[in-house]
């Protein structure tokens, strides 16, 4: 049964999983957004209610 014989795509995962790991990740865990989470409050309106013309 050729699915279970894991030569061609074991070496191709583990490569493609040592790449992410060594190479990807760091540079993405380096990423800084350009908008970082401010730590201001945000206020909160209170809704007016709505008076309709016919009631």
């Amino acid at each position: 049964m050729p699915q279970l014989n894991p030569n061609p795509w074991l070496f191709i995962m583990l490569t493609s999983w040592v790449t992410f790991s060594l190479i990807l990740q760091p540079k993405l865990t380096l990423f800084i957004p350009t908008n970082p989470p401010s730590t201001k409050t945000s206020t909160t309106m209170k809704p007016s209610p709505w008076n309709w013309p016919w009631t």
